[in-house]
């Protein structure tokens, strides 16, 4: 009953404002007062649980995202993507999926993406006629491509937590992540003409080919980065944590010395961004994990789990039952929250009714992109919105839209067809 009681708590400060890494602070608090637990057995459990090679990946790949909006390299994606795929109908909207979808691939965060992408393309779809509402929402569910796409700080997490290979996270959620990619750009192209008129702006043929060619050289050191980091992970060249140190040193070398948009106080300013970031997360982690020993060491999990199977006998419904629960939960709660304490809460429950760790991986990576667009708390809808410059009224129907027709149908995919999952991590020989 106190670990339901703590979730509950959990919930409530976040909703009344409480910062999310003191929230956790305040629930540490009550079950370290209603258990009788050993603080200091406690702390030094949860250190020794921070004290991993795997989590030096983490402000790597937070400095990557930083860097790529100052660097440039998000600006010179954006303008390759805009003349390869931007002119056809439709074709604007599609062009921030997939930036979204390729800065996704080098940062692995949903915030970065949000603010860089968002700021370069906001003002020219608008400019196509496309309504700052509905241009925010496409911006919020699409930037969450970066929790997808690996490599992923959200399933580096995941990974963490649940003891599970970092790899075969990443690998887990790529078909899901294509999956979302198509039905945002179908969404998308069924909506241009029957709900707004896009605005074309076709060019001389021989002027867009020469357009296309200098598009495509600037791009090209952008376009390598991804090449590299899953190139090297998945080729056995360097392991997750080395990859995002080769992707931070090699986005320093592209803004500075390629681009030369970086410069050293933009560095400076990146580096601070990404140390706070990390700071925030970090400190999550560290109550998350000395939460996750009371809680195992009372048996919660399995109390849990034997508490669902009684009510509920049918694993269909039992998979619907948690799919539902990790979108509530993704309303109020942030995506590292309910990585951390929701998804190991319920891995024993998934394992038991025959759910692969792995699978369970994607099925919460999806989770989170429909949670983190949903009110009351919905971080990432908030932050499009900030960046769109528009009220969340005149976003949130595109956002529940998009959702109700993309997000949710690619989350039941995800669950109830386990290949999409496992698929690629078993031809990697992960699972």
């Amino acid at each position: 009953m106190d670990g339901f009681i703590a979730i509950g708590l959990l919930m409530l400060l976040m909703i009344i404002g409480v910062p999310v890494a003191w929230s956790f602070a305040g629930v540490l608090a009550y079950l370290v007062y209603a258990y009788d637990a050993n603080l200091n057995t406690l702390m030094l459990q949860g250190y020794r649980s921070l004290d991993s090679v795997i989590l030096i990946a983490l402000p790597l790949f937070v400095l990557t995202g930083y860097l790529m909006q100052s660097g440039g390299i998000a600006k010179r994606l954006v303008d390759f993507i805009e003349v390869m795929i931007g002119k056809r109908r439709g074709g604007m909207g599609a062009s921030m999926v997939v930036a979204s979808g390729i800065f996704g691939a080098i940062a692995g965060t949903a915030t970065a993406a949000v603010a860089s992408i968002g700021t370069i393309m906001i003002g020219p779809l608008e400019q196509r006629g496309y309504p700052r509402g509905y241009s925010s929402a496409l911006l919020g569910i699409s930037s969450l491509l970066g929790i997808l796409i690996p490599p992923s700080i959200t399933m580096i997490l995941f990974a963490v937590v649940t003891r599970q290979s970092v790899a075969a996270c990443f690998a887990a959620s790529v078909g899901p992540a294509l999956l979302l990619i198509i039905g945002l750009i179908i969404a998308n192209r069924f909506s241009v003409g029957r709900f707004f008129d896009e605005i074309s702006t076709a060019a001389n043929n021989g002027a867009q080919q020469v357009k296309k060619g200098r598009a495509t050289l600037r791009a090209i050191p952008a376009l390598s980065l991804p090449v590299i980091i899953l190139g090297g992970i998945y080729g056995g060249v360097f392991t997750p944590t080395e990859a995002a140190a080769v992707a931070a040193f090699a986005a320093m070398i592209i803004g500075f010395f390629i681009y030369r948009d970086l410069t050293l106080r933009t560095f400076s300013r990146s580096v601070i961004a990404a140390a706070e970031t990390t700071g925030t997360v970090i400190l999550i982690l560290l109550f998350s994990f000395m939460i996750g020993r009371i809680l195992a060491m009372e048996r919660i999990p399995q109390d849990l789990t034997q508490l669902v199977s009684t009510l509920i006998e049918n694993p269909l419904l039992i998979l619907i039952a948690v799919n539902v629960f990790l979108i509530l939960a993704g309303m109020i709660m942030d995506d590292v929250s309910v990585t951390v304490v929701v998804a190991p809460l319920f891995l024993p429950l998934m394992v038991a009714n025959g759910v692969h760790p792995v699978h369970f991986a994607s099925i919460v990576a999806c989770s989170v992109v429909i949670g983190a667009n949903s009110p009351p708390v919905a971080p990432i809808l908030y932050m499009a919105c900030r960046i769109g410059q528009v009220s969340i009224h005149r976003t949130v129907v595109p956002a529940l839209a998009l959702m109700g027709f993309v997000g949710i149908p690619v989350m039941m995919i995800t669950t109830f067809v386990p290949e999409l999952s496992l698929f690629l991590p078993r031809l990697l020989g992960f699972v």
